[in-house]
């Protein structure tokens, strides 16, 4: 096991407030890690990140091997070095996206081989080509372990069948690893919604061992109740000393339910795929900023917070910067999301510290509860 202490400091309910230590930093806990798909949060400097109370982002493992390529990046020192980022970095496997955005694929007990969304050049990828990727060429903090992912709905037999490859790849993914003290390992349960196949999944995940745990295949079309239901099943199952992690999700009342039932951890490219199209995300729900009730609106997003893009302009300059379609917009909102989601991240650690937790969650579920664009 790698020396990534996790310390959990407050517990109300399941949720945990801890911290996860690192050789490049702590990561505060529940946290959530800023997507940087390509080696970069799209329209943030890392200063801005920072300083927005962002403790750890996450690389794209298939994207970066695409282009400009893992060798690449660990010839010009790794992606630490390359994008200029000295603090964690956890780089997800590349199953995801090969699931997602590769309509020429094909999957095998070896692997998968598909063809790149950018120019249809074929690529193979295994579980020991993604931690050689991960770990030996990006040389990211945290890799995940190569996983199949399933879409919902799926038949009870495809999801079966998916998880079991996981399962097997995962235990390649961790003889490939190896021993290594300065990086580590997560394993990933898989399932879809089925109970039977989480349960599994969480067993064998677990017998094979791994440095923390991710619950994968949700936020693909299940609803946020069967989600919900799922990380309440799966959660419990997952070792009480290594940190939980729920990738890919989510919208903040997603964040909420999930930091309820003990997931530590979570990733989603939301904040600034918002940001880039005009939705802010507030205490009060989301916003659409290009809306036209907001044209002479002089009020900033939100006086109270320390980001000078929730604080310091005006839902007016925002809103005409969108309709010009100025690159500031984008830049602004996304700045103001992260800003939010990691604002969010720190009252939840303190309501759950303070013993408060339920009934900041009751507030927020309250406030949220329509969900939709003002």
């Amino acid at each position: 096991m790698a020396e990534f202490p996790f310390h959990i400091a407050a517990t109300d309910g399941e949720a945990r407030a801890g911290r996860l230590s690192t050789p490049r930093g702590d990561i505060a806990t529940p946290a959530f890690m800023p997507v940087g798909t390509a080696g970069t949060v799209k329209a943030l400097y890392l200063d801005q990140l920072r300083g927005a109370g962002t403790d750890i982002i996450l690389g794209n493992t298939y994207h970066l091997m695409l282009r400009p390529t893992a060798e690449r990046v660990h010839k010009l020192g790794g992606l630490h070095r390359f994008m200029r980022w000295d603090h964690p970095i956890l780089t997800d496997s590349g199953g995801f996206q090969v699931f997602s955005l590769s309509e020429l694929r094909k999957m095998s007990e070896e692997g998968v081989s598909f063809r790149s969304h950018i120019d249809g050049s074929s690529h193979f990828l295994s579980p020991e080509r993604s931690i050689e990727i991960q770990s030996d060429l990006l040389g990211s903090d945290i890799a995940m372990q190569l996983d199949e992912c399933v879409g919902n709905p799926c038949e009870h037999g495809e999801a079966a069948n998916a998880m079991r490859l996981s399962a097997r790849w995962g235990d390649r993914s961790k003889k490939a690893f190896g021993a290594r003290d300065r990086q580590a390992l997560f394993g990933i349960v898989q399932g879809s919604t089925y109970a039977d196949l989480r349960k599994e999944s969480a067993q064998r995940v677990v017998d094979t061992g791994f440095d923390g745990y991710a619950i994968g295949g949700l936020a693909v079309g299940e609803g946020h109740d069967a989600m919900c239901d799922t990380i309440s099943l799966t959660a419990p199952l997952l070792p009480q000393t290594r940190p939980r992690y729920l990738m890919g999700v989510g919208k903040p009342i997603d964040i909420v339910e999930a930091v309820a039932r003990g997931i530590d951890m979570f990733d989603c490219v939301l904040p600034t795929r918002s940001g880039r199209h005009g939705q802010a995300w507030t205490w009060d729900g989301p916003v659409n900023l290009k809306n036209a009730k907001f044209a002479e609106d002089d009020a900033p997003i939100d006086p109270s917070s320390s980001c000078p893009a929730s604080r310091d302009y005006s839902k007016a300059y925002l809103n005409h910067l969108f309709k010009a379609g100025e690159y500031l917009g984008p830049m602004l909102l996304s700045w103001h999301n992260i800003a939010f989601f990691q604002a969010m991240m720190a009252a939840m650690r303190l309501a759950i510290t303070e013993g408060r937790f339920e009934a900041w969650r009751k507030e927020m579920r309250e406030r949220w509860s329509a969900d939709q664009p003002g």
